[in-house]
């Protein structure tokens, strides 16, 4: 159990280092070489994984939460019925739905781990 609750503090980062993966190979296969800029992306992740910094803990967390919190206002305006959509489009917002609770999560995760000193 005691494994279990020590490598729990990754999760977040594995889910956004995951999320920049599909990013980049979905972007790769459609527009090409300009896709190596998502990468980027993952860096400060990566570098939580390998030398956890609390203060860069902290700044992840508090900019997902407030990108997050923007996503979900805009997911919100858009199930209000603000435009008809075709069933493709409910699907869409479905996933894209469960994409933004996902990510507001894992940023709260974030901002948890950084407040409960686990580093």
């Amino acid at each position: 159990m005691q494994t279990i609750s020590k490598y729990t503090k990754f999760v977040p980062y594995l889910y956004f280092l995951s999320v920049i993966a599909y990013w980049f190979t979905d972007i790769m296969k459609n527009e090409g070489s300009s896709a190596y800029l998502i990468l980027l992306f993952g860096i400060p992740f990566l570098w939580q994984l390998i030398k956890p910094n609390r203060k860069l803990n902290f700044s992840l967390g508090i900019i997902f939460v407030c990108l997050s919190s923007y996503l979900i206002l805009a997911y919100l305006s858009d199930v209000l019925n603000i435009i008809k959509w075709s069933e493709s489009a409910k699907t869409f917002l479905f996933f894209s739905g469960l994409f933004v609770v996902g990510n507001f999560v894992m940023s709260l995760w974030i901002m948890r781990n950084s407040i409960k000193k686990v580093f």
